[in-house]
Parts: C-alpha cells; sequence; structure tokens
C-alpha cells in the first residue's frame, strides 16, 4: 500500500510540475511581479499536499519590500517550503538551470543562478543581487552553502550577505524543521546529503507517512553599521535558536487560508 501511495503521489507530482511549467510558458510573459509571486506561492502550498506535507508557518514571513531572507538547508524541499509560505528569489547553483523541467520552475520563479566552482562568480552574483534588492525584490540564500542533515548548522558563508549591507536592506533569519505530522518527531525523509540523489530524495519523501514541513520566522535585521563576518556568526545563533524553537504545536498556522502578511 505505501509504495502504490507513493506511486500515485509521483504522477500527481508529475501533472502539477507539468502545470506549473505550463504557465510560466504561457501566462508569466502577461502578469507583474506580484502576481507571479502569488502565483508561485499557490503553485509550491499545493505541490506539498500533493506530496503529503503539511505547512505549518510559525513567525512572520517577509512583508513588502526588499529584504535578505537566510535559512538552513535540508532538502531540495527547502525551496519548495519557502516558496509556499512566502515567493522570494533564490540564489542556486547554476546546474539547476539545466535539469529538465526543474529549470524552467527555477527559473519562472526567479532564481538567481552561481557557478559554485568559480570563486569570482560569487562577486558577480553578489553584484546582481545588490541590483535586485535596490529594486525591491526579496531574495533568499542559504549561508551554508550545501545541505546538512538537518541536526547539525553547518557554518555560514558572509559573501552573499555583502548585498544586504550594500543595498542597505534588512535580513530576516528563518530555520526549516521536518517532522513526522503525527508524532512530531523529526524525519530524515527529505534528507538531501552525501550519497542521496534527487530521486533517491524524492521516493524516500512519496514513501514517508504524512510530513510537517515547519518554517520559522524570526524578526528582520537592521544591516547598518553590520560587518559581514560578523554579521554570519550572529545570523548563525539567531537560525540555531529558530531551529532548536521550531516545534509542531497545535495551535501553529498551518498552509491554507491566507494569512495577514503572505501575499496571499
Amino acid at each position: 500500500m505505501r509504495t502504490l501511495r507513493a506511486i500515485a503521489r509521483l504522477l500527481h507530482a508529475i501533472a502539477h510540475a507539468l502545470r506549473g511549467w505550463w504557465i510560466i510558458r504561457t501566462k508569466f510573459q502577461w502578469m507583474d511581479d506580484a502576481a507571479r509571486g502569488r502565483e508561485v506561492e499557490r503553485w509550491a502550498r499545493r505541490m506539498l499536499q500533493v506530496l503529503g506535507i503539511r505547512l505549518v508557518v510559525q513567525g512572520t514571513p517577509p512583508g513588502e519590500g526588499p529584504l535578505l531572507l537566510v535559512s538552513n538547508h535540508i532538502s531540495w524541499l527547502d525551496i519548495l517550503t519557502l516558496h509556499a509560505a512566502r515567493h522570494v528569489r533564490f540564489v542556486s547553483k547554476a546546474a539547476v538551470r539545466h535539469w529538465p523541467l526543474i529549470g524552467t520552475l527555477s527559473t519562472g520563479a526567479g532564481t538567481l543562478y552561481i557557478e559554485r566552482e568559480k570563486r569570482r562568480d560569487a562577486m558577480r552574483v553578489v553584484h546582481h543581487m545588490t541590483e535586485a534588492l535596490r529594486n525591491g525584490d526579496r531574495i533568499a540564500v542559504f549561508p551554508e552553502g550545501t545541505t546538512s542533515d538537518g541536526r547539525v548548522l553547518l557554518p555560514f558563508h558572509a559573501n552573499l550577505l555583502q548585498a544586504a549591507i550594500s543595498a542597505g536592506v534588512p535580513v530576516q533569519p528563518a530555520a526549516l524543521h521536518f517532522v513526522d505530522a503525527a508524532s512530531g518527531q523529526a524525519s530524515l525523509a527529505p534528507r538531501y546529503i552525501d550519497e542521496d540523489t534527487l530521486v533517491s530524495s524524492l521516493w524516500r519523501v512519496l514513501r514517508a507517512p504524512p510530513l510537517a514541513a515547519i518554517v520559522r520566522f524570526g524578526e528582520p535585521q537592521d544591516p547598518h553599521g553590520r560587518e559581514r563576518r560578523g554579521w554570519a556568526l550572529s545570523l548563525h545563533a539567531d537560525v540555531m535558536a529558530l531551529r532548536d524553537a521550531a516545534q509542531l504545536e497545535e495551535d501553529a498556522p498551518l498552509s491554507g487560508p491566507a494569512r495577514p502578511g503572505t501575499g496571499t
């Protein structure tokens, strides 16, 4: 039964992904940025439901205006979860742009790409991030630079924080946590590390009991007077504290009805 359920979820997920591809190809050119953002949020929330994942949002998601969001990084599900809570532009490795179907969805959602193997490319991306932030965009980064199993928080790289300092926009910490929806215990099903592939990670999620994706938002922090390396250390501690506080609570806001400040 678990395998049959996983196959049914997979087919439904593929159909929903294709629907997203069709919307990007046929409708996005006629939409303004706000309308595109709302469409991405709706699509991401529905995809989580298709995968059997309940969205739990704690704290206040980013509001209107430019902002840099920093979060821990566990899985390919992180981007989907944050998009469902509040549309932001992500900084991702350049290879994603060329992935079949996923690349189109990622680019349509406004992703900025970085060549991680090229050290100088980070400066190019910081420049583009700074420009986008000055133009009013919300951008999200994973300062760990790679995924972990969720039980540890890797050191934060400070380079991308320079964009917020240069643009004079706030940085908001956030933490992601995936748990069994019934027990509230941490789940390793979404992990995407070491020998894991996207296919193996996806299949674990599809076969797992219903999950909950918890995203806990902290308070935005003013960039003035900040130095990026010291700020990276401080944000590391903030994200760790948010992650440790993220619990599946009975009265936590769930995905579904529109919430103030989410743009839905």
